[in-house]
């Protein structure tokens, strides 16, 4: 970790200040077809430092970690609060101050792999796929390591620090479709922690690719879904993508802010009473989340903000100064993604809880519909309406499953789409390889059970 050298500048602190030193290391193999596309790895890091003076903040950063720019840099912010202050005049009192000490490591203790390893990794994939699939167009094999480490110290008593590894697998394929044109299948695999600790003999990875081809040799035969309001069952995967951008950015306290429809809603129902959702600070149900915070970028102990509880809106996620703002306690959802980043209010981990059904049972309980596995982009804006692409989905005929769908789409808004759950299955799941692209692109957690309910489908 990087406390020393920080630890003795603490002296230079004469406003409120977070001073942060931040290492992003990645990465990268790409194949496409055999060939490799991308090989390569990087190093990002330096010294960041924000001072707030009469409710405005200064900030400033520098590149690498040498002792003698942690002091210019606290100066550079200090200088640029105190500047920006004599002039805005919006002093809105004191934020929340409320030490938190953290030290969490979450790295490897197996040998490192090296570059050439990873990239032998992806190729006994790419062989295996390319042995096993019939009739390929297209295949790729994408891997991603990023390593997440930063120490931050406050005026107001806070030391952080941490190093959070993800390691992300994405397999795709494609292949003639039935009646002309192409279809594409994905996968993606791993999640928290270092390459060692997520993967190891591609063997283990085989099964799941036989799979990734025969899901993809169905949706070659797959049919197209009837537009309209349709009964569906969401997967885990739609649940998380649904939790994170259709409500997570509606609730996030900057957002309300700058005028979210949630801003409206705040202790009214939302959703049916089987939803609670939660954006969960480092553990989920005892386990540790995909990306934990225990203590955010502004030296708030993370907790978990529980947003709609059995179907009520009941809180914001918040930084210091929007807590300020709404007179309650700051949620620690304040991040930054590299040294240079300010911190803004962000997702962790945002999932609706498990009901009671099991998900055969959500399934048999549907005539006529469909069930829907794997989205691929989408988009939301701040009344809560969205739309999500669909790559993977199957008819439902009489409470069984039928032929497999093409890609397709499902849009709606959220706050009454929600209102129509008549049933969540009793386990959950995360998806794997989550980023959020607000100002910044983060990593984050997105999950849930599977949904059934009332959506609008896209058809041919």
């Amino acid at each position: 970790m990087f406390y020393e050298g920080i630890e003795r500048h603490s002296g230079l602190f004469s406003e409120y200040t977070e001073l942060r030193v931040q290492e992003n290391r990645t990465c990268r193999v790409g194949l496409l077809n055999g060939d490799v596309q991308g090989n390569g790895s990087s190093v990002k890091g330096g010294v960041s430092a924000r001072v707030h003076k009469d409710g405005v903040w200064g900030f400033a950063s520098v590149p690498g970690r040498e002792t003698e720019a942690i002091g210019r840099v606290v100066a550079s912010a200090t200088g640029n609060a105190r500047f920006l202050a004599g002039r805005e005049k919006r002093d809105l009192g004191r934020l929340p101050r409320r030490a938190a000490t953290a030290s969490h490591d979450l790295s490897t203790t197996k040998p490192r792999k090296s570059q050439k390893d990873l990239v032998d990794f992806a190729r006994a994939l790419d062989a295996y796929v390319l042995s096993k699939g019939k009739g390929l167009m297209t295949r790729s094999i994408s891997l991603a390591c990023l390593d997440m480490e930063k120490t931050l110290l406050t005026s107001d008593g806070s030391r952080s620090s941490s190093l959070v590894p993800r390691t992300i697998l994405y397999v795709a394929a494609s292949t003639e479709a039935s009646g002309g044109g192409s279809v594409e299948f994905y996968d993606v695999y791993g999640g928290r922690g270092q390459f060692e600790d997520v993967f190891g003999d591609p063997a283990a990875l085989y099964r799941d690719l036989d799979d990734l081809l025969e899901r993809l040799a169905k949706k070659a035969e797959g049919i197209y879904p009837e537009a309209g309001l349709r009964e569906a069952v969401l997967g885990p995967d739609l649940a998380g993508i649904l939790a994170h951008e259709a409500i997570g950015h509606t609730v996030e306290a900057d957002l309300v802010l700058g005028g979210s429809v949630a801003a409206d809603f705040m202790g009214r129902k939302v959703a049916s009473e089987l939803v609670t959702l939660v954006d969960f600070a480092h553990t989920a149900l005892g386990v540790t989340c995909p990306r934990p915070v225990w203590v955010d970028d502004e030296g708030t102990e993370a907790r978990d903000a529980v947003l709609i509880e059995e179907g009520v809106l009941r809180s914001y996620m918040h930084n210091k100064e929007s807590a300020a703002h709404f007179g309650v306690a700051p949620t620690g959802n304040a991040r930054a993604f590299e040294f240079s980043d300010e911190p803004l209010i962000r997702m962790r981990n945002t999932a609706i809880l498990p009901g009671k059904s099991k998900l055969a049972e959500l399934i048999a309980s549907v005539d006529e519909g469909y069930y829907f596995v794997r989205p691929s982009n989408g988009q939301a804006d701040s009344t809560s309406e969205f739309m999500f692409g669909i790559t993977e989905g199957y008819e439902i005929k009489k409470g069984r499953l039928g032929r497999a769908l093409r890609d397709t789409t499902v849009s709606g808004v959220a706050f009454d789409m929600l209102k129509t759950v008549t049933a969540l299955s009793d386990d959950m799941s995360w998806m794997c390889g989550g980023m959020c692209g607000k100002k910044q692109m983060i990593p984050v957690g997105m999950g849930g059970p599977a949904v059934r309910c009332r959506i609008t489908v896209g058809g041919r």
